[in-house]
């Protein structure tokens, strides 16, 4: 690859398996040979948790070496990358203390830049092939400077009947961040949470489908308690259990993305 591409995941519906899919497509591109930075952007610790145990995660959480700290200070991010168990994939652990950051932020000079500056020795030093960061579900300062540091958004919605509630406001708040990051791209929309034997599924798909400009992956990821195993043992899904269907599914989303320029 010719250079890193940072690609964020949010919604700011809550449920919509943001930091599922944020850590299992970043462990899919690692089996594609790529390296794979992953920032937790969300005071809920599951992109952390996704990949340690839960002791470490707050000991991560507690400490200095957490993107929080480094936010604060406005420092190089180099500097708070950890290692994962997972050959290729390191990650910058969150906080609890993400929760104060749009106070943190309020105050400061070009504020929804801050994430984007850190950030910048990490890109431009090339030593990963890809940076995926998790946004809260929220559409605040905080996850403006996460698009306003990103190359292309990814959008998971789940589908159920609430799944596409919101939607219109992330949109809108697109266009807005667009306004100051003008090379932002929505990469696309993942449909997450499917139940085929259900008609929300297709309802969730054609409602999509229907939007203008707005790619919708090929890719689905359907329910699988699998993941849920997988989250309650702290490891990706294709690091868990490599036949289950979901692994498959987010090895697709992975090469999907992959080959999209």
């Amino acid at each position: 690859m010719d250079k890193t591409r940072v690609i964020c995941f949010a919604n700011n519906k809550g449920g919509s398996g943001k930091s599922t899919t944020c850590s299992n497509v970043g462990y899919g591109l690692t089996q594609l040979g790529y390296k794979v930075l992953l920032i937790d952007g969300d005071m809920q610790l599951n992109l952390s948790l996704s990949l340690f145990d839960e002791d470490q995660v707050l000991a991560f959480a507690q400490g200095e070496k957490n993107l929080y700290e480094g936010i604060r200070k406005q420092a190089d991010l180099t500097d708070y990358i950890v290692h994962s168990p997972y050959e290729g994939l390191d990650l910058i652990p969150s906080s609890t203390l993400m929760s104060s950051i749009e106070y943190e932020l309020f105050t400061k000079w070009q504020r929804e830049y801050i994430l984007r500056k850190c950030l910048a020795p990490v890109k431009e030093a090339g030593t990963y092939d890809y940076i995926l960061i998790d946004a809260p579900p929220t559409l605040g300062g905080w996850v403006m400077n996460i698009l306003c540091a990103s190359d292309e958004v990814v959008i998971p919605v789940e589908s159920t009947p609430w799944g596409l509630f919101g939607l219109g406001n992330m949109f809108e708040f697109l266009e807005e961040v667009k306004q100051i990051a003008p090379e932002l791209k929505l990469g696309g929309i993942v449909i997450t949470k499917v139940d085929t034997r259900k008609n929300y599924f297709k309802q969730t798909l054609d409602s999509l489908k229907e939007l203008e400009n707005v790619k919708v992956f090929d890719t689905f990821i359907r329910v699988d308690s699998g993941i849920e195993w997988s989250q309650d043992n702290n490891v990706p899904i294709m690091a868990y259990k490599k036949s289950s269907r979901s692994a498959s599914e987010y090895m697709e989303l992975a090469k999907e993305i992959a080959e999209q320029k």
